[in-house]
């Protein structure tokens, strides 16, 4: 959520696929993430949790998992209270046309006495709306130098759908430090929105924005986002933990998105200029929690508040927890080799000489390491200097795996010396059972000798995503 100078128009409808489309009406809008607290007839959650003990490698930079009494605020040494329309000077209705004004009363913010924080629109006689927004005292939070930093919360929804829900717009995200106290400089400081949400949807979309608004590499006011259904229970019915991974240990750098461990969402350094990834990302950052009510995210789906919308529906939110690693635990990119390739022996997808439109991800396949992804049409991958020797080689193995949506399929091409040369060979891929779900696909190619550079190419009717790749090799 950011705060634009304008309110954009409604995107395109949203595709659910893991890069590049806009799929939000605004999502450059300093967004009011919301905990609300909940209305005095309806029942509070009572699927709590404590934050999980950080994983080997890792280390706890920060922690609330909002214990406390029933209907006492949050902690100030942690947080601080967004109130009113706007930032001081800031642009008006936190520049994205909601009408709520932000309290710090504990109607709107508060703990419920079960480890939960909620954050609750509120609605008058006189239909004025208030809500609430807290940001962290903190806003260091970066992965140190060849590291990590992972932001995530675990977080339920306002439980509201239909047209009850018209205008809700809870947010759980990020800005970069030199923001506060400017309000001015947005998108070139950053903004990592973990999870957006409106009017109720079953859907979580997650967003980096960057550079300049309107346009710019991160096609402001919209930014890099992506979205897709919550697992299992709905957003809105059960718990989710959504997270940020930013990884600096790999090549080029990457900004990852997930809903309970899921990756549907990854920026990395290659999608801009190194200046715009810089002035993004080259300091520290502070998460902020909050619940609109209206502005142009919600505008997209429908529009709201309206006399229909129930107020008092909390965002519950059971703890926000920040960790870092220094280490490179799930293994790096593997660098180009120095020598000829051998075309008989596992290329690593990871270890490609130039790209375009690819990624590099932590691999959950045999051997860990890293594999390529957020590969759609028009992307390439290319592997220089390929031995095939003087036998002909006459077949092409692929590791490859698919979360890519029904209907949704592309082929993995291989073609020699250009990205536009004809492919020697190809196979379709589409859906094997998700992202990290890995099968090896063998397909036929035009006899092969001598020593080549390769490209893998991806094609597809359609713009969505559709494979990762591990790795890659030729048989005879």
């Amino acid at each position: 959520m950011s705060e634009p100078s304008g309110i954009p128009a409604a995107p395109p409808a949203v595709t659910p696929h893991r890069r590049r489309s806009v799929r939000r009406a605004l999502v450059a809008v300093l967004g009011t993430l919301g905990l609300a607290a909940a209305a005095a007839t309806a029942a509070t959650p009572s699927a709590n949790a404590s934050a999980p003990t950080p994983p080997s490698g890792w280390t706890q930079v920060f922690i609330d998992d909002f214990d406390g009494a029933a209907g006492s605020g949050v902690d100030t040494s942690n947080w601080q209270y967004d109130t009113g329309t706007s930032y001081p000077g800031g642009a008006a209705n936190w520049g994205t046309g909601e009408v709520e004004s932000m309290t710090r009363s504990t109607s709107n913010v508060s703990l419920d006495g079960n480890g939960d924080l909620l954050i609750t629109p509120r609605r008058d006689a006189s239909g004025n709306w208030t809500s609430g927004r807290i940001e962290t005292t903190r806003t260091d939070f970066r992965p140190p130098a060849g590291g990590k930093l992972r932001v995530q919360a675990r977080i339920q929804m306002p439980d509201v759908t239909g047209a009850a829900g018209a205008g809700y717009w809870p947010a759980f995200w990020m800005l970069g430090a030199p923001y506060r106290g400017n309000y001015q400089n947005w998108p070139g400081v950053g903004e990592l929105d973990i999870m957006e949400n409106v009017q109720g949807l079953n859907k979580t979309w997650a967003t980096m924005h960057c550079g300049t608004d309107p346009g710019g590499p991160c096609n402001e006011t919209s930014g890099l986002g992506n979205s897709t259904a919550c697992p299992g229970s709905t957003c809105q019915s059960g718990f989710h933990t959504y997270s940020m991974e930013w990884d600096r240990s790999v090549s080029p750098e990457a900004i990852r998105f997930y809903v309970d461990g899921a990756n549907y969402q990854t920026v990395t350094a290659h999608q801009m200029d190194a200046t715009t990834w810089a002035n993004a990302t080259d300091h520290g950052f502070f998460v902020i929690l909050n619940v609109a009510m209206g502005g142009a995210f919600p505008a997209a789906f429908g529009g709201g508040p309206t006399s229909a919308t129930e107020p008092g529906h909390p965002m519950v939110v059971d703890y926000v927890q920040v960790l870092t690693s220094s280490g490179s635990a799930g293994g790096g990119t593997t660098p180009p080799p120095t020598g000829n390739r051998d075309a008989y022996s596992a290329i690593q997808a990871e270890s490609y000489d130039g790209q375009s439109g690819v990624s590099t991800e932590s691999t959950t396949d045999t051997g860990g390491g890293q594999d390529i992804g957020s590969l759609s049409n028009g992307d390439w991958a290319l592997y220089k200097g390929v031995d095939f020797g003087s036998t002909p080689a006459t077949q092409f193995y692929g590791r490859v795996a698919g979360g890519a949506a029904g209907g949704v399929s592309g082929l993995v091409q291989v073609r020699l010396d250009s990205p536009t040369s004809t492919p020697i060979g190809s196979f379709a891929v589409a859906n094997t059972g998700g992202w990290q779900s890995w099968r090896t696909v063998p397909a036929n190619i035009s006899a092969v000798t001598g020593t080549h550079d390769v490209y893998l190419t991806f094609s597809s009717g359609q713009p969505a995503d559709f494979v990762n790749v591990n790795w890659f090799d030729f048989g005879h």
